[in-house]
């Protein structure tokens, strides 16, 4: 059993609920308590509010507006929320934005059920914790800066970005994130001059080549 986790308080945060039940059986079996479930950014937010767990498990690619989005808000409700970021891709650009916004972890979900338990634990235990698969590539980034044009973002546009990649239009964006669809645009229109795209199958094939999406 992992000493870390006994009796910590969870809030699960993961659109799928296989995932969330998976989690939760590794979770309690190391003895923590999974007091609360979000299926979206904005129920995360919403919970975290309500239950004020100790540990936040969130993944990035959400429906609404997502995590990284949600993570902003909870740690401006709360700057001391320790939250693990999770993600079923290996890019460097949304670890090192999860971090830079104020994440004390981020795991690759592909990780083995241990892994996730100790990334958990060392988060409950307020000690960053970064995925070791990911650790050279963030660490690099983070140096030395980066040449990749997405990295030029800022927290919105890569928010926005990573949702009309995924095939969202632009009303259902605005919708995501309570923003006019003029401002979407807007937003569009920085992205694809960052980018140096003009389509939507561009962006998405900019999301697939960082990894930020599946192809």
């Amino acid at each position: 059993m992992n000493n870390a986790l006994q009796g910590q308080r969870i809030l699960l945060a993961d659109d799928h609920a296989m995932v969330r039940l998976g989690f939760r059986c590794l979770l309690e079996g190391a003895g923590a308590i999974v007091v609360g479930e979000a299926e979206n950014g904005e129920s995360a937010v919403r919970l975290y509010a309500e239950l004020n767990p100790d540990v936040v498990v969130m993944d990035v690619s959400m429906p609404g507006i997502g995590g990284l989005a949600a993570l902003e808000r909870l740690l401006a409700w709360d700057a001391k929320a320790k939250v693990l970021m999770l993600s079923a891709h290996n890019d460097d650009i949304v670890p090192v934005r999860a971090l830079r916004l104020g994440a004390r972890g981020y795991l690759c979900k592909r990780a083995a059920p241990e892994e996730f338990l100790r990334a958990v634990g060392q988060v409950a235990s307020d000690r960053r914790y970064l995925d070791p698969e990911l650790a050279q590539a963030v660490a690099l980034a983070q140096l030395s800066g980066s040449a990749n044009p997405v990295d030029t973002l800022t927290e919105k546009e890569l928010a926005v970005f990573m949702k009309l990649a995924e095939g969202r239009s632009v009303n259902d964006v605005a919708e995501d994130f309570c923003l006019s669809p003029s401002t979407v645009g807007t937003h569009l229109y920085h992205i694809k001059q960052k980018l140096n795209v003009q389509n939507a199958a561009e962006l998405t094939l900019v999301a697939v080549r960082n990894g930020l999406i599946e192809a």
